[in-house]
């Protein structure tokens, strides 16, 4: 599992992006990029780790599910995955 620090870090930029995107849109029409770099570098939505839902795990992240692929495995054995069966031949 990963830090809570970490995790903590990214959910406050997902905010920041969040509150800022309405101006940073308006900034890029308008093309004033003067005013665009003023704006808090974690405004800008590429800054955002997609992370685990579950673990913070950033790594082998599954955006259709919004866990990693160990989390998905795991809950995909147990069942927990609606129409999801694990293969067998």
């Amino acid at each position: 599992m990963a830090k809570l620090s970490i995790i903590a870090r990214d959910k406050k930029k997902a905010d920041l992006v969040e509150r800022y995107k309405k101006k940073r849109q308006a900034l890029k029409v308008a093309g004033d990029w003067a005013a665009l770099d003023k704006l808090p570098r974690s405004s800008s939505a590429v800054r955002i780790r997609n992370r685990c839902k579950l673990t913070g795990r950033p790594r082998g992240y599954m955006g259709k599910f919004g866990i990693c692929r160990n989390q998905f495995r795991q809950m995909a054995s147990d069942g927990k995955i609606p129409g999801l069966t694990k293969a067998s031949w």
